[in-house]
């Protein structure tokens, strides 16, 4: 991980023809904590609000005036079909403005853009609104800050729609921003006491950035590896309030079972330990997309808890639904289909790095698929309606498995690479090959380009407690 120096910036660049002299950011605004601060003069960007509707969000990057989604349109594809900035004069862009963030620490978001405006997110939540064409800031949202969050300080971004700018919080909250005036529409709490989950409450944060369709806002919990039980949910744009839940494994059978897809879970976990008292893991951390054809909701799947599935479940079950890539009906939260990329996961390879629809032809047939650059060290390519599993192909470094067994969609494991008696070098390392980080995938040359990285881990055996829970954090040893 970088650490800068000095606070962050964001910098825009346009062509010298388009943008002239550089000109300065306005003067920076005080920021009062739990609401939001107006700058001194207001743009004409700042008396709109955010006009971004169903039509909208379907058209994605072909309206050249939004950026609304996370990664750009519902495909999350990040691909933009502009042609000013082009080969032949991207040498002449220069900076037209910059504008101080209010921490230089752990800058994940991407920013959205809505007729004129830039909205931006930051680690510790704070959202400003700058004028894209003078950078003026325009406004300022500060939350109170709870004081040691879980996963350190981590914002991926925000969701545009209907006059609003939502975020997940750090304190795992789901708030609703006045696009015009940053002011705090509504907050939920997305754990809610009404859940019963006690301690558990606690252990969780949002981290990934909101997806928005058809009036609904969908979000994910983090917090595997402190204990906590892993879910996506949906609630009302408009009001905050909660319309489904989908919990992804399992949690106490005595307490009934939130859904036929747990039944069939269960049977994938330890019947002699109980493995829900400390969550299970498999929370919705990152990767998601909706696809309008089919409705439906795709998202991935954390690790489980512990990583070390050793430690979690000798008896070395699938565990679903850890390190998977599920997909529900947008509008009910019902189970359709799952992939499972690494069945009793053991080292950490969270299935929630971020994930792409595209229109491909397979053997003169065109097909609707899922993209997803895995953790795990592959990409995986399914058809979105059914999760059949089409490829799935190395593209950095591996060595716990020599590949994907097509017929049974479950990878080919090397032996010892669970170092359930020996050490073994993994491959990729507990970081992952490929992670939170966006990927891309261009129409124009039919490439997906993905962030990668070549590392290994050592990883070391374990030995279960012979009284009381095994530690949650571990890599082995």
């Amino acid at each position: 991980m970088i650490h800068y120096n000095r606070l962050l910036r964001l910098s825009l660049l346009l062509p010298l023809a388009l943008a002239g002299c550089s000109q300065e950011a306005s003067q920076e605004t005080s920021q009062v904590s739990g609401q939001a601060t107006q700058a001194p003069a207001a743009s004409a960007a700042s008396t709109t609000a955010v006009a971004v509707d169903d039509a909208r969000l379907l058209q994605g990057t072909n309206d050249p005036n939004v950026w609304a989604h996370y990664g750009g349109s519902y495909n999350e594809q990040r691909f933009s079909p502009l042609t000013d900035i082009n080969t032949d004069n991207i040498a002449d862009l220069d900076l037209a403005w910059f504008a101080d963030y209010d921490t230089n620490q752990n800058q994940h978001g991407s920013p959205l853009y809505v007729d004129g405006v830039i909205y931006v997110s930051t680690a510790r939540n704070v959202v400003h609104a700058f004028d894209a064409r003078s950078g003026e800031r325009i406004w300022t949202y500060t939350p109170i800050m709870i004081p040691n969050p879980n996963l350190g300080l981590v914002n991926r971004g925000m969701a545009a729609y209907d006059g609003k700018v939502y975020m997940g919080m750090l304190d795992a909250q789901l708030v609703a921003i006045d696009a015009a005036t940053g002011e705090p529409v509504w907050t939920t709490d997305t754990v809610p006491p009404s859940l019963g989950l006690g301690a558990m409450a606690d252990q969780y944060s949002i981290t990934m950035a909101p997806r928005v369709a058809n009036g609904k806002v969908f979000i994910g919990g983090s917090g595997g590896e402190f204990g906590a039980r892993g879910w996506m949910a949906a609630y009302d744009a408009e009001t905050g309030e909660e319309v489904w839940r989908f919990w992804t494994v399992p949690g106490n059978p005595e307490d009934g079972l939130e859904g036929a897809h747990l039944e069939a879970a269960l049977d994938t976990w330890p019947d002699d330990i109980a493995f829900w008292e400390q969550g299970g893991g498999g929370t919705v951390w990152d990767g998601a997309v909706y696809d309008p054809d089919t409705n439906l909701l795709i998202f991935g799947t954390g690790n489980g808890t512990p990583w070390n599935r050793e430690m979690r479940d000798p008896d070395d079950g699938d565990n679903l639904y850890v390190a998977s890539v599920v997909a529900v009906d947008a509008d009910t939260g019902e189970y359709v289909w799952h992939y499972q990329e690494t069945p009793g996961d053991s080292w950490d390879y969270d299935a929630t790095s971020p994930m792409m629809t595209a229109d491909l032809v397979f053997d003169g047939e065109e097909k609707r698929v899922l993209i997803h650059p895995s953790k795990n060290g592959f990409v995986y390519v399914l058809e979105v309606a059914t999760g059949e599993l089409i490829s799935g192909d190395i593209f950095t470094g591996v060595t716990w498995a020599s590949g994907i067994d097509l017929e049974t969609g479950r990878p080919i494991e090397v032996p010892g690479a669970r170092y359930e008696t020996e050490p073994f070098n993994i491959g990729p390392g507990a970081p992952g090959g490929h992670t939170w980080h966006p990927n891309a995938f261009s129409p124009l040359t039919g490439l997906v380009y993905i962030p990668t990285w070549e590392n290994y881990s050592a990883m070391v055996p374990q030995v279960r407690p012979a009284e009381g829970p095994p530690p949650l954090i571990a890599f082995g040893g």
